[in-house]
């Protein structure tokens, strides 16, 4: 495969979309989540966690949902795959591919190569487990760090759906997919994946899900060919308010950030779920303390506190308080 040299892959013609409905043993499995697996004293790239630590996780994953997503076909992301197949655990999966913005670094580019191809690798020699590739994380949408060429991410779409059977996708933010130029990218995916965080959006507990709502159905409007599956929505649990300025947490959160509006938006989102059947990856299992500057920046750094879990893996108050009203095991 040539993706060194920029080889021009094709469109599918006509594109026949492969469907994504996930399932396990014939049960309706959207009610998902978000796995990263990286603990105190690790981080993507820098140190990952061992097979024991990745099969904790799952098993506690597996109590509640049996559908996950990983953002990375690196070795942390073989080794989770590795760990749900050797030990036969109820989970199915939606395999990330990370990229970056490649036009000046040619090291961003061979990763970009590097995690292309082991996607590609990853996805037929774990078909059992994984039921969709994700190529591609808010690449596209105007404030992403890491915004890359539309034609390059393009090129790796095309490039992992000509070589995989399952579906493909990308994941990107609601205001990339609300615009007119997302069109483009949406020809060439099996399905829609978009995030929407109402916290980040300043919008209140109360209002969350209603706000959610109106931006699914606009996004159904848009592109009324595609399934539109929800990539990420969450609420986090601590935050700086103290972070002013554009794009700051402090600046854009207005809601109220707490274990008592976790609960609140766990139990609406829940209801909202499983009434409109959207496949719908919580945003996230575990707190991630390498996040939001790394673990020398304070804890309550918002990009720290999203996990239903804390990082030592003991359930927040806000998810205990939700499983007393909803009861998520064998869903």
């Amino acid at each position: 495969m040539q993706l060194e040299a920029e080889k021009p892959f094709v469109k599918e013609t006509p594109f026949h979309t492969r469907q994504f409905k996930p399932t396990l043993n014939d049960q309706w499995i959207g009610l998902a989540v978000s796995y990263d697996c990286y603990r105190k004293g690790q981080a993507p790239g820098v140190k990952g966690p061992n097979e024991e630590q990745i099969l904790e996780d799952l098993k506690i994953i597996s109590k509640y949902w049996h559908l996950i997503r990983i953002y990375g076909s690196d070795d942390d992301g073989e080794r989770i795959l590795k760990v749900i197949s050797e030990h036969h655990l109820p989970i199915k999966v939606m395999l990330g591919v990370w990229l970056a913005n490649e036009d000046e670094n040619q090291e961003t580019k061979k990763s970009n190569i590097r995690q292309t191809l082991q996607a590609i690798k990853l996805a037929n020699a774990y078909k059992d487990i994984i039921i969709a590739v994700n190529v591609g994380n808010e690449t596209q949408v105007f404030w992403s760090w890491h915004r890359m060429n539309t034609d390059d991410l393009i090129r790796y779409i095309r490039a992992v759906r000509q070589n995989v059977s399952v579906p493909v996708t990308t994941a990107d933010d609601y205001n990339f997919w609300n615009k007119s130029e997302s069109q483009r990218v949406a020809e060439e995916v099996d399905f829609i994946v978009t995030h929407m965080h109402p916290l980040w959006n300043g919008i209140h507990v109360d209002r969350a899900i209603s706000w959610m709502d109106s931006v699914y159905n606009s996004l159904k409007t848009l592109h009324p060919q595609k399934l539109i599956v929800l990539g990420e929505t969450g609420w986090a649990t601590n935050y700086n308010p103290a972070k002013k300025g554009p794009g700051q947490q402090g600046s854009l959160i207005k809601g109220e950030v707490s274990f008592e509006a976790q609960e609140k938006f766990l139990t609406a989102l829940y209801n909202w779920v499983n009434q409109n059947k959207v496949v719908t990856y919580l945003f996230e299992a575990f707190d991630e303390p390498w996040k939001g500057g790394g673990e020398q920046s304070g804890p309550n750094e918002v990009e720290k506190n999203w996990g239903v879990f804390f990082e030592n893996r003991s359930p927040k108050p806000s998810f205990s308080g939700f499983l007393k009203k909803y009861n998520l095991n064998n869903q």
